[in-house]
């Protein structure tokens, strides 16, 4: 598939996600990196969204619940280019009933090359770096060209 540059500005918009065995991690990591956080605009599953609130103040947009459809809901603003980086603290040692979902969050976000941390030492190498509070373009896939491929067959 041909590929398209996407700009990402200064504000992120930021998804955050956690599994339930690591909700204390990433309140842990979130609180560590609050004041720069709050320059983002940020989006999390209902959950984790409502414990990040309470405990930082934090202002955050929240989606339902992962299991309810929540990751789904964070994949389709991935694809529509309104989520600029995903912190998804995934626990891969205990299986979730909604896995299928959570399988498709991560795949989308690969599709559409954005910015991925599963775990803490990522997400501190993503917000260690410059580009975080800074425009930069990304590729993402062409879609329209895609689309227009399809219509001549």
């Amino acid at each position: 598939m041909q590929t398209i540059q996407r700009k990402l500005s200064e504000k992120k918009h930021i998804a955050l996600v956690a599994h339930d065995h690591r909700k204390a991690d990433l309140l842990a990591w979130t609180k560590q990196n609050q004041a720069q956080l709050a320059n983002h605009t940020l989006y999390a599953t209902g959950t984790t969204g409502h414990l990040l609130n309470q405990e930082t103040g934090l202002d955050i947009i929240q989606m339902i619940s992962g299991p309810m459809g929540g990751d789904q809901q964070i994949g389709a603003l991935i694809s529509e280019c309104k989520i600029d980086v995903l912190v998804f603290f995934w626990d891969p040692l205990n299986a979730v009933p909604h896995d299928p979902d959570v399988k498709a969050l991560l795949r989308i976000a690969s599709v559409w090359n954005i910015p991925m941390a599963l775990n803490r030492a990522t997400a501190d190498f993503i917000f260690s770096s410059a580009l975080i509070a800074q425009s930069t373009d990304i590729e993402i896939p062409d879609y329209q060209s895609y689309i227009n491929a399809r219509k001549i067959l």
